[in-house]
């Protein structure tokens, strides 16, 4: 992904519409790319503790998940969590907790403002780095003319 993150318009919908399912507790979702590392697919992920403030993926759900990922012969590449009130930047906690998978892209969908605000990052040692994340375009379906 390259610093750049490209979210199809249908997977980043199905983010927003799970971060608000569950307010005023956090979401939390993994996202996988196909062989030439465009995102292909969103898998939400109950919080396990239900928290405001924080997000564990229950463990089962996780699992299934990735094993999903691995029979469609795609690669985990992405987590993403919701911050129902505060600005989509990586808490002291998230950045903890991204030590525990590294290489991953962090995503979070802030719900604080009407309009959810949807940021990547990669977070290295403790160290934020932003990503550039666009919406990509999909295909349109060609009809006669």
């Amino acid at each position: 992904m390259n610093g750049t993150l490209d979210l199809p318009p249908h997977i980043r919908d199905e983010m927003v519409a799970h971060a608000r399912s569950d307010t005023p507790f956090e979401t939390c979702g993994l996202l996988a790319t196909d062989a030439e590392g465009r995102i292909a697919g969103h898998w939400p992920v109950p919080n396990a503790d239900r928290s405001m403030t924080w997000f564990r993926m229950e463990p089962k759900a996780q699992l299934k998940a990735m094993r999903e990922m691995d029979d469609e012969d795609l690669e985990w590449a992405a987590i993403w969590h919701c911050h129902t009130h505060t600005e989509a930047y990586p808490s002291p906690t998230d950045i903890e907790q991204s030590a525990y998978w590294p290489g991953i892209v962090a995503i979070i969908v802030s719900l604080q403002d009407p309009e959810p605000v949807i940021r990547a990052y990669d977070i290295t040692d403790g160290q934020v780095s932003e990503r550039v994340l666009t919406v990509a375009q999909e295909a349109q379906p060609q009809g006669p003319r």
